[in-house]
């Protein structure tokens, strides 16, 4: 099957091209025809698989038709970063088409958005500052033809059920409806029976993580995982590398250890500006930064590609957690390798990924490393404390030498 097989408006089928869009993805080849005979789906995808374009370009063929300047098609997405991915494939693939997106999120002035909003054919919000445009009565949704709900399981996570059930009230009620999710928890399922009307169900690689990943575990005290993740970077080809943790004052921390090191990283937490942000994510796409430390929320709506690894430094809290962490390597037909740091603290969960993995996860350890606990005077956790090992002089890729790192502390 190619793009071809969809009968896309000329301008549409120009953008595809442009894009260097060659033959659709299965979620792409599953979705685009009941999507474009405007019914409502289920889209059951992870990330890295091409679910956006399975909306984003049935809505660009749907709307060049028509009248311009008003909302016609409404995607709502659980962080800023989504927002700013979708509108830029938006831009992209509806190069041709002559129709304006809007990413609509907090953190940054209102004013531009209100501007831009009345021009908008399409817009692309988080839940709350959507809500601020329509009690501000800002932007009109009265045209509103096809509502997509994209990564419906996040915005669970993060809270926003509420909101957009608040949002659901307030808009037309005939109208096309897409979710689109990782996962399908109960609440989800809920979300979808009141909101969906006789919805087509497309699934897509939801139950296992992606066969391109390599899983591996190493065992450790909790006071040893930097030094230890210091030593599997020193081992590992760091051109590209995303590490999760499970708080914010962590990756901040984290960020900074590995900066000390000599790598090119860069942390990405809820107490940064939407700039900083923005140049975090940008700096680790474009190559700026090598290495990304992430907490779950954070990273949500990331989509970079050709990351090597990931490594959890915490594990995540349930399995679904661990397949949305580890879909951001091995995508497309790459592959890529999966890391995480586990304790004693976390059996349990070590049985729910043997379980979702289907087979007991490889457990590693580094013959040369110091696996010996160590605790800070007065009792303190020396998690931060510990000196930077030594580069192997194998290591393909890695931090710069010591006369380039001490010029870096000038």
């Amino acid at each position: 099957m190619s793009f071809k097989t969809f009968k896309f408006h000329p301008a549409v089928a120009a953008g595809v091209d442009a894009a260097g869009y060659i033959d659709p993805t299965p979620i792409q080849s599953r979705a685009i025809p009941p999507v474009m005979a405007e019914k409502d789906v289920i889209g059951l995808a992870q990330t890295g698989t091409g679910k956006t374009a399975a909306f984003v370009l049935p809505i660009l063929n749907r709307i060049i038709s028509g009248k311009r300047g008003n909302a016609r098609a409404l995607i709502v997405v659980p962080t800023r970063e989504l927002a700013e991915q979708i509108h830029g494939a938006i831009v992209t693939l509806g190069r041709k088409t002559g129709l304006r997106s809007l990413a609509v999120y907090g953190g940054v002035a209102i004013g531009p958005q209100i501007k831009s909003g009345k021009k908008a054919d399409i817009i692309v919000a988080c839940p709350g500052r959507l809500l601020d445009h329509m009690q501000r009565k800002t932007v009109d949704l009265s045209a509103l033809e096809t509502l997509v709900l994209d990564e419906a399981d996040h915005m669970f996570d993060m809270g926003f059920l509420p909101d957009i059930r608040r949002i659901l009230k307030q808009i037309p009620a005939k109208r096309q409806t897409l979710l689109f999710s990782a996962t399908m928890p109960q609440e989800i399922r809920q979300l979808a029976e009141e909101s969906l009307t006789d919805p087509v169900t497309v699934q897509v690689g939801v139950a296992a993580p992606a066969e391109t990943v390599s899983h591996a575990l190493f065992p450790v005290d909790q006071n040893r995982k930097t030094p230890l993740l210091l030593r599997l970077l020193g081992q590992t080809r760091t051109d590209s590398v995303l590490v999760f943790t499970r708080t914010k004052h962590r990756a901040k921390r984290i960020g900074e250890q590995l900066s000390r090191a000599g790598y090119k990283a860069a942390s990405l937490q809820g107490n940064l500006s939407q700039n900083q942000r923005q140049k975090a994510i940008n700096g680790f796409r474009n190559g700026t930064y090598q290495i990304l430390v992430a907490t779950d929320i954070a990273a949500r709506g990331i989509d970079i590609a050709n990351v090597s690894h990931v490594i959890n430094y915490d594990i995540p809290n349930t399995t679904d957690a661990y397949i949305h962490r580890i879909g951001r390597t091995g995508r497309a037909t790459c592959t890529g390798d999966a890391f995480t740091l586990i304790t004693e603290d976390d059996t349990q969960m070590v049985r729910a990924l043997d379980h979702v993995i289907g087979a007991k996860i490889e457990r590693r350890t580094l013959p040369d490393f110091n696996y010996g606990s160590s605790t800070a005077k007065n009792g303190q956790n020396s998690e931060f404390s510990e000196q930077v090992p030594v580069q192997s002089k194998k290591t393909k890729s890695g931090p710069p030498t010591a006369k380039k790192r001490r010029k870096n502390y000038r």
